[in-house]
């Protein structure tokens, strides 16, 4: 079996993946979502520089539980040389895959070079890409990139898309704005189209996706193999299992109170248990995930410090709603 087959396989059997997002898609948020109905995942981003160091950061954002599978490790980085050596020390962890980030808007990341900063120089960010998917094989390399840097009249993304493929790059995930654009406007999905249609490797929509619904327009109107779901997972991870539902033409689920509250509860003490008391305060930027108990419980969560005081409160929300206290557990 080729690369481009190993990853075409994996993406038919894993449609929806959770999209690395910087402090969000850690092992435990991995973890939940899987629970939730995400089964191929990205892990956050992690600089050359760090893994090549071997920083306490980079360990903890490499290495990959036995049921943490499938998922791909996301690397980041300005220099080609360092991005080589990065990737080669990452694919011992032996992710799925290996992800270059070559769409991360952000100016501190861009505007040295690294991630969208990559868009500058598409001959560069092809000889980059070509070195690492050389030096992995048979390890599949792909790429996370924007439709281009800027302005929206300069769209490099098609051909760029036949240069990554002829340079061994196994699959391409698209975010359908520019670098510039950040996270405004209207990603345009046709972008996503049009470099499908010019490539046999996989293609993989991104951007906006934020319903069921959404994944289940982007993939007809695209034909791409897989969407990758960024924000939306962050307040309502269930976006998964419903779109896993509707595709399929079964019942769309919504979760309950008891489940959203479980959801939350699971999720912080995974947090505490990688971070410490620390992971009281990382769990709160998943609190819209309670939905309509956010009004009660946010106010409570953010002035509660400790775990006990978080388990204490959850509890509370569990057995002062009828609904929740009737839901099996």
């Amino acid at each position: 079996m080729s690369i481009d087959d190993s990853i075409a396989d994996l993406l038919a059997q894993h449609v929806l993946v959770l999209a690395p997002m910087e402090d969000v898609t850690d092992a435990p948020f991995r973890r939940a979502c899987r629970a939730a109905g995400a089964t191929l995942c990205v892990t956050e981003f992690v600089g050359a520089e760090h893994i090549i160091a071997n920083s306490k950061l980079a360990r903890r954002r490499t290495r990959l539980a036995p049921d943490d599978r499938p998922t791909a490790i996301q690397i980041y980085g300005a220099n080609p040389d360092l991005l080589l050596q990065a990737a080669v020390i990452a694919a011992r962890a032996e992710p799925d895959f290996l992800d270059i980030n070559c769409g991360c808007w952000v100016p501190r990341i861009a505007g040295r070079g690294a991630g969208a900063g990559w868009l500058r120089d598409p001959a560069a960010m092809v000889e980059m890409a070509r070195r690492i998917a050389a030096a992995l094989a048979p390890l599949p390399v792909t790429v996370k990139t924007r439709i281009g840097y800027g302005p929206e009249s300069h769209m490099p993304i098609v051909d760029l898309a036949r240069r990554l493929e002829d340079a061994g790059v196994a699959a391409l995930t698209i975010h359908c704005r520019t670098a510039q654009m950040g996270h405004s406007g209207a990603a345009d999905w046709s972008w996503a189209r049009r470099a499908r249609e010019v490539v046999s490797i996989p293609v993989v929509v991104n951007g906006d996706i934020r319903t069921a619904d959404d994944v289940v327009r982007s993939l007809a109107e695209t034909g791409c193999a897989a969407a990758m779901i960024g924000r939306a997972a962050i307040d309502h991870p269930w976006i998964f299992r419903e779109a896993r539902a509707l595709r399929a033409g079964l019942p769309v689920v919504e979760p309950t109170l008891a489940e959203r509250v479980r959801f939350y509860r699971d999720l912080v003490l995974a947090n505490v248990d990688v971070r410490g008391e620390h992971g009281v305060a990382m769990t709160r930027r998943h609190v819209k995930l309670l939905g309509p108990l956010v009004p009660t419980l946010k106010p409570l969560l953010y002035r509660e410090a400790t775990l006990a005081g978080t388990l204490a409160i959850l509890a509370d929300a569990l057995h002062s709603h009828h609904s929740l206290a009737r839901a099996p557990a």
